[in-house]
């Protein structure tokens, strides 16, 4: 009888709870807005899109779903010793996604729309490279036992399959603390090293005078929400210092001026979107005191936004594109390929699913 009670009571409970209580109308913890409550109509009901979307609902709306969100990941690692929790993990007090396995048709399909810039844009007037960061899953899945894609391979791979552009490896240079705890990225104090790398092989020269700023507010990256569980924020540092503090930064999506660093971002919900304000798909960064009339295309996801400012003493223009949001082909209009260099720099996660690039 009392198992019953509680059966009846959790049932009944827990909907009029839903009934009750007001869904959420951002999810925090994981940076989306939840899913909405579906129409009631007999052609959805009849197709079976009706259940498919009030399961979506459901999930997102449960009461105390945050609670149980925490509850579960503490199980999952604590009791049943899982190895990941969704594909998240924590090792060493850093938390990462499971990169595995190795798409090589996504690196074909990358490869594929770079060489349709480079044919429709590039002439050999323009010198062209080619990066690609390692995400934090390189440094962390072999020290802990979880799955891992070989690294090595994959870069290889990339820079055969673009073969138009230089290989600039930068992989050795990193190692797990350069990363975020919490969040995807890279730290930008901390790929100085990088930038000089890619500055060098270039051709170009960085005064690397700069002075590093803490954000005062803490910063919960990405992977905090994906895990649900209870770790110490991260803090964000920033560099200023030569031609970082005289720039100007153009937003060609909204169509407006914007700062270097914005931070009225650094105190929203993802303040890492600090750094040239986040994955915007067109911005140009111009240095007014440049010695050089050089300029550089970058063609970049969002860890660009934070290295992008390092490289900006060696050149009188760099343009950022993100054509995860802008398509190719409307390039053209917006920006001067002449004799310019252009970098493709680009990290794992996204070159080992390219479907976002168009």
């Amino acid at each position: 009888m009392v198992v019953c009670i509680l059966f009846i009571l959790l049932l009944y409970g827990g909907f009029l709870l839903c009934l009750l209580m007001p869904g959420p109308r951002y999810l925090d913890s994981e940076r989306r807005v939840p899913a909405p409550a579906p129409k009631l109509t007999a052609d959805a009901v009849w197709s079976g899109r009706f259940m498919e979307e009030f399961e979506s609902y459901g999930m997102d709306a449960f009461p105390f779903r945050e609670f149980f969100r925490r509850m579960k990941a503490l199980t999952a690692g604590g009791i049943f010793q899982r190895q990941d929790n969704n594909g998240i993990y924590v090792a060493d007090g850093f938390i990462s996604a499971m990169e595995y396995p190795f798409h090589e048709e996504s690196l074909d399909r990358a490869a594929e729309r770079f060489r349709y810039i480079y044919d429709k844009y590039l002439t050999d007037e323009n010198r062209v490279f080619l990066s690609v960061i390692p995400d934090k899953n390189c440094f962390l899945a072999g020290i802990s036992g979880r799955l891992s894609m070989d690294y090595e391979e994959f870069e290889e791979q990339m820079a055969a399959k673009a073969d138009f552009a230089e290989y600039i490896r930068i992989s050795d240079l990193l190692e797990r603390d350069d990363y975020y705890r919490t969040d995807t990225h890279w730290r930008q104090e901390r790929i100085i090293d990088v930038a000089e790398r890619l500055a060098q092989s270039m051709g170009i020269t960085l005064s690397g005078n700069y002075e590093i700023h803490e954000v005062e507010q803490d910063f919960y990256g990405v992977y905090y929400g994906q895990a649900a569980l209870p770790l110490e924020p991260d803090r964000i540092w920033y560099l200023t210092g030569g031609a970082i503090d005289n720039c100007r930064v153009y937003d060609w999506q909204n169509g407006r001026t914007i700062p270097v660093y914005d931070m009225e971002s650094a105190k929203g919900r993802d303040p890492y979107e600090m750094f040239l304000s986040g994955s915007l798909s067109l911005i140009t960064i111009e240095n007014p005191n440049a010695s050089t009339d050089k300029s550089l295309v970058i063609f970049r996801d969002s860890f660009g936004s934070s290295i992008a400012p390092l490289l900006i003493d060696g050149y009188s223009r760099i343009t950022l594109a993100d054509i995860r949001y802008i398509h190719p082909d409307l390039l053209g209009k917006f920006v001067d390929f002449e004799a310019c260099d252009v970098l493709f720099l680009y990290s794992t996660l996204v070159l080992n699913h390219s479907d976002a690039i168009k």
